[in-house]
């Protein structure tokens, strides 16, 4: 490094990575995992696209198989006219809501669940021992692009949604969909770290995590009006999953919440979003400071 190159206290000059005289300061950490976090995809993705029939037809499967879901919904409405007294097409919009912000957040995040795994076979120390940041390593490894059919699909229906649902349109309407959609991500993907940080403690608890996330996505496909209200209070403000896509996208449908929040939460989603991200990532750091290896 140029001698004579003067920039921030704790980041490496342009183009080059942290100096390793100084700490790395948080942001020029975050830059450094999101590199190699796209190293590592990337290598996953190569190797993928070497079958690339095998890749369509895995795609295709996982487009097919998420289908089902919503294959259900059709089902119920081909005996009734409304489900808690929404309509087939306000359900697909809160369906293609969760799904699409849910596939994004599988997408980045869904390797996290094999922690678990890595905990109890002692493979966790060799992602230790390398220069990068063991988040990045564990959220990239495998990275499966055929989970782009699982958004695919979300996308759809959420598509279908819009045509079918006669929605008042406003700017902020307008705005809002597209906020709840990448807000709901980052909501979702904070579980995924919060799930592999409890994994830590629990050695293999990758069945618990998919309560939150597999089982979560499922709960916010349908209307919070045919769920009690001790569960919505559950998932408002002790695990916010209702910030996803049930206040935002109940404020575009004009829609009231079940419980008694003032309307102006349907915009928190994007503060949810980072304090989800800044307690799973205090979570994730105790969890790796607490790991002492397997012992073999």
């Amino acid at each position: 490094m140029p001698s004579s190159w003067a920039g921030p206290p704790s980041c490496s000059p342009p183009g080059g990575c942290c100096s390793p005289r100084r700490p790395a300061g948080w942001w020029c950490r975050v830059v450094e995992g999101i590199r190699a976090y796209l190293l590592i995809a990337g290598m996953w993705i190569r190797s993928t696209m070497a079958y690339r029939a095998s890749f369509l037809m895995t795609a295709f499967g996982n487009f097919a198989a998420t289908g089902f879901d919503f294959v259900a919904i059709l089902l119920m409405f081909s005996h009734v006219d409304r489900l808690g007294g929404y309509s087939l097409g306000e359900i697909a919009f809160l369906y293609g809501a969760a799904a699409t912000s849910f596939g994004l957040a599988d997408l980045i995040m869904g390797s996290m669940d094999r922690l678990g795994r890595r905990i109890r076979d002692g493979t966790l120390d060799t992602l230790l021992v390398r220069p990068v940041p063991v988040l990045a390593q564990v959220a990239a490894d495998r990275f499966a692009l055929r989970r782009l059919g699982r958004i695919t699909q979300g996308l759809l229906v959420l598509i279908y949604a819009l045509t079918a649902v006669d929605i008042a349109w406003t700017p902020l309407k307008v705005v809002l969909v597209p906020v709840m959609i990448v807000s709901g991500a980052a909501i979702f993907s904070a579980v995924y770290v919060a799930g592999a940080a409890f994994q830590f403690w629990a050695q293999d608890a990758s069945e618990v995590q998919n309560a939150f996330t597999y089982g979560g996505v499922t709960l916010l496909e349908y209307p919070p009006t045919v769920f009690a209200k001790d569960l919505l209070r559950g998932v408002t403000c002790v695990i916010p999953l209702a910030f996803v896509n049930w206040l935002p996208a109940l404020y575009v449908l004009g829609r009231p919440y079940p419980l008694d929040v003032p309307r102006w939460s349907a915009f928190l989603s994007p503060g949810v979003a980072m304090a989800c991200a800044a307690l799973a990532g205090m979570g994730w750091r105790a969890g790796l400071r607490s790991y002492r290896s397997t012992g073999s």
